[in-house]
């Protein structure tokens, strides 16, 4: 009996709902641009907040093409629509060449062509505070981009988006859409950044983390980091949703390269200091409003921070110490204000320089010498002679090691040679000397005839024998 009365009071709900439509049709809310909204609620405040009767909208019977979005609770199954005759429109059960269903987490993105006219209902765990929403006129509305912009810059801008040119107050649309502003080179050859590619150069938020002060006001803040070439470049502001793009191109800007100019005076701090010196352009950028932050990588891996926060009309100054050799390393923020008065934030790139030993002084004896030097630097007469012949001494010196080393090596063989001699001589003396018989040199046979010295000291001893006789 209870699912009766509920039947009955349904078909009630829904007959006086019909009833209502074309009374609905003329109170339709139009948009800035006179344009008839093509959708609307069904049913009064007190029938909306009927469980069965939620989510109910019409749609008119001149719209050829409508996009939704409904919102849903995160994890939540996509929503199912029914259409006015009580068919079922069920995500992935579509015909897709008159219906596009994209599902995220978070929300459903539906596009119908030619839909049905009449009253539709979506089922689903749907927000309360956003029952259905249709992208007609979507829009980003940015701030222009300053005249003078510099290569490194960074730039904080503010956009808001517009719904058939109104203000989109929905907090989960951020979720839906992606507002990006891309840099496309003109391919002028005259500038630096001919031929390049593409650059995003930021993304706009609304979640209050970065630049953006306040999260899900409505204002999307972007911050800008040019760190692409100088030239001409090309803005195209794009809002990007699951299912379409929307683009939007303002005309050529000229980036203009980093203003900064930094150098460095080796030891020009005095002993023991490198001078580090940084100007700007002085025709696109006021020097007295300068500020440095900084930080040096040393040699030895050291960091150190600095800040020049001085004012004037001449070039910042800091002294680094310089106790090591090798590559110093310098990283820079630039703070200042523009000739035509902007304020700018600029990341100035790095800058490196190699700082190398001082080599020892040579004296030369035959300069002059300067009034005041200290008498004890100045080197004896005797010491005076004979500082231009030290390269030659040592020259000497080897030499002569060389030569003495070939000399005693040769003597060490020589002496060798004549005592291996010596020692064969007086061996074969002594076998002369043992021998029982003395054979003449007729007796000897042709092999046994002496060879060498033995032969030569048989004749010497003839020689002498013959004398005594």
């Amino acid at each position: 009996m209870g699912k009766r009365i509920q039947a009955l009071l349904f078909a009630f709900m829904m007959t006086t709902a019909f009833a209502q439509d074309s009374d609905q049709m003329q109170d339709m809310p139009e948009s800035a641009d006179s344009t008839p909204n093509p959708l609307s609620n069904l049913g009064d405040e007190y029938q909306n907040s009927i469980k069965l009767l939620q989510n109910r909208f019409r749609i008119d019977h001149n719209v050829e093409e409508i996009t939704m979005i409904f919102f849903r609770r995160r994890g939540s199954a996509p929503v199912v629509l029914v259409r006015p005759d009580g068919s079922k429109l069920f995500q992935g059960r579509v015909d897709t060449r008159k219906v596009d269903w994209y599902d995220d987490e978070t929300f459903d993105m539906i596009s119908i062509k030619n839909p049905v006219p009449g009253p539709w209902q979506a089922v689903g765990q749907i927000l309360p505070n956003s029952r259905v929403m249709v992208l007609s006129d979507l829009a980003l509305h940015a701030e222009s981009l300053p005249s003078m912009m510099f290569s490194g810059e960074i730039i904080k801008s503010t956009a808001s988006l517009t719904n058939g040119g109104n203000p989109i107050a929905n907090n989960e649309f951020r979720d839906v859409v992606e507002l990006t502003i891309d840099f496309v080179s003109s391919n002028n050859p005259n500038y630096d950044n001919f031929g390049s590619n593409d650059v995003e150069i930021a993304r706009f938020e609304d979640d209050g983390r970065g630049m953006d002060e306040r999260p899900t006001d409505g204002v999307f803040t972007g911050q800008f980091n040019l760190g692409v070439a100088p030239g001409e470049w090309q803005p195209i502001f794009r809002v990007t949703t699951p299912m379409f793009t929307r683009e939007q191109l303002d005309p050529p800007i000229v980036l203009h390269p980093n203003p900064v100019v930094v150098d460095v005076v080796h030891d020009g701090g005095g002993e023991g200091y490198h001078k580090l010196i940084v100007d700007v352009n002085r025709d696109q950028v006021d020097i007295e409003s300068l500020l440095i932050d900084g930080k040096v990588r040393y040699p030895n891996s050291e960091m150190q921070n600095f800040s020049l926060t001085e004012g004037g009309d001449q070039p910042r100054e800091y002294l680094m110490p310089a106790y090591d050799e090798g590559i110093f390393r310098v990283k820079m923020t630039a703070y200042g204000t523009t000739s035509d008065g902007r304020d700018f934030i600029l990341d100035v790139p790095e800058f490196t320089f190699l700082a190398e030993s001082p080599e020892p002084d040579v004296i030369d004896p035959l300069a002059p010498q300067g009034e005041g030097s200290d008498e004890e630097s100045m080197p004896m007469d005797g010491e005076q002679e004979n500082l231009p012949e030290m390269p030659m001494e040592e020259e000497m010196d080897n030499n002569t090691l060389v030569i003495m080393l070939v000399v005693v090596n040769g003597a060490i063989v020589l002496v060798g040679v004549l005592v291996v001699t010596v020692i064969l001589v007086m061996r074969k003396r002594a076998n002369k000397a043992n021998a029982p018989v003395i054979l003449s040199d007729q007796d000897l046979t042709l092999s046994e005839q002496p060879k060498g010295i033995a032969k030569l000291l048989g004749m010497f001893k003839k020689k002498k024998d013959g004398d005594t006789a």
